[in-house]
């Protein structure tokens, strides 16, 4: 199974989800396109919170040492990113994929990140609640639908928003894999926890 962690903006979470559906399907972790932090890299984040011995993080095929948008990042640093040299790696083992920012986030001047998603690739959207949230996650659910690609469930980060949710789940009629709570931290044995909580549904998608 290839699953594609996206989120309806940046900072929603996609990490930490990450971490936790790699750390539930022990399966392997692959980030095409890192922009900044290279020292504290998503791929770095993963590794200190995933305890299982089997998940292999697999380096990306551009990382960028600007903190920007990735298209932006790589005319920085005299780069463009050509989609033909992001080369899924090669595992016998579950995937996890984890996009950079939203969808629609730019990697050159034709493509964006939703063009990484292949047709064996499943979906899941990472959702936090603020004010304007609801729009975000509603126009990013129609963007994927009018593209044709199925989003396998969604995930709720943060602070319980019950009216939000409802009409969400309401419109779209997406599969809601859970929520992860507004937690003081996060280490091994927290996304531990969330990954037995998240392992039945995601084994069923």
């Amino acid at each position: 199974m290839k699953l594609f962690i996206t989120g309806i903006s940046t900072d929603v979470g996609k990490t930490i989800a990450s971490a936790i559906i790699t750390e539930s399907l022990q399966a392997d972790y692959w980030k095409p396109v890192q922009a900044g932090d290279l020292e504290n890299s998503d791929s770095h984040k993963i590794k200190l919170f995933v305890s299982n011995t089997k998940t292999v993080i697999h380096p990306n095929s551009y990382s960028f040492n600007t903190p920007a948008s990735p298209h932006l990042a790589a005319e920085i640093e005299g780069i463009t990113i050509d989609l033909n040299k992001i080369v899924e790696p090669i595992t016998h083992n579950h995937l996890v994929i984890e996009g950079a920012g939203g969808i629609l986030v730019p990697l050159n001047d034709k493509n964006c990140v939703v063009d990484l998603i292949q047709p064996d690739y499943k979906v899941i959207l990472v959702s936090r609640h603020y004010l304007g949230s609801i729009n975000h996650t509603l126009l990013t659910i129609e963007a994927l639908q009018n593209r044709k690609i199925a989003i396998a469930g969604i995930i709720f980060n943060g602070v319980e928003n019950k009216a939000s949710e409802t009409i969400i789940l309401n419109k779209t009629g997406i599969n809601c894999i859970g929520r992860i709570e507004p937690e003081p931290y996060f280490d091994k044995n927290v996304v531990l926890e969330y990954a037995d909580l998240f392992r039945e549904k995601l084994l069923e998608l």
